[in-house]
């Protein structure tokens, strides 16, 4: 009898060392994961905030409709990059297309009607999800961005984005070179980490840097699903 106490009494203390242990390593998990998405919530707001994308939704995915919707692309981008050359800031960017959207509206419908298109246009400017994009060697993170959103028609084909400013969608939109003057004037509205992050994907960027990256891109990313299917 005394030996089974014996084993019940260590068994006991195995019990509570093992209970003991789980609710440090769940304690440090939860601590872990708390700092993980403090530090993902920072970068993508302050991302969001200094960058400024350009969203163009088709009518449709019919070849015509795709089509159109470059050149819809392609004058707005005209007339944006005549206007954004000596802005300093992005809230200059911001204020400068929320007071001609109504212009930026007119030359997409414009657009459409010089090539045979009837249907629609709407231009808004607010914050919208985006998943993650590359542009070059310049990578930003799945999230909320605030952004210029053209939706032709319907709006239900595939869409076209690219950062408005700093501007770099503006010198070769069709394969995404980003310009080393666009990269400056990017790292003087982001701050040192915010750039860093954005620069993930470039030649010398360190391990640390893109595993920082991944944990933003994944808790943002299961941020925006968790959204989505909640009908957010």
């Amino acid at each position: 009898m005394r030996e089974i106490k014996i084993i019940k009494l260590k068994f006991g203390l195995y019990k509570k060392q093992i209970v003991n242990a789980l609710t440090i390593i769940l304690l440090l998990a939860t601590l872990i994961l708390a700092s993980a998405y403090t530090y993902s919530e920072n970068i993508q707001q302050g991302l969001a905030e200094n960058l400024i994308r350009l969203h163009v939704i088709a009518n449709s995915n019919s070849q015509e409709d795709q089509e159109v919707k470059y050149m819809v692309r392609d004058e707005i981008l005209k007339y944006m990059s005549s206007q954004t050359v000596d802005l300093k800031s992005t809230d200059e960017a911001r204020n400068l297309i929320c007071n001609n959207i109504s212009r930026i509206e007119k030359i997409a419908k414009e657009t459409l009607e010089a090539n045979g298109y009837s249907y629609e246009v709407k231009a808004y400017f607010g914050n919208f999800p985006f998943p993650t994009k590359v542009y070059d060697d310049v990578t930003l993170p799945a999230g909320e961005y605030q952004s210029l959103r053209i939706v032709l028609g319907k709006g239900s084909g595939a869409n076209w984005w690219c950062v408005m400013f700093p501007p770099l969608c503006f010198v070769d939109a069709s394969r995404g070179v980003v310009p080393d003057s666009s990269k400056a004037q990017m790292q003087n509205v982001l701050s040192e980490e915010e750039y860093n992050l954005a620069m993930s994907n470039s030649v010398g960027s360190t391990p640390q840097v893109k595993f920082k990256f991944k944990i933003v891109e994944l808790l943002q990313q299961s941020k925006m699903n968790l959204a989505k299917s909640q009908g957010q």
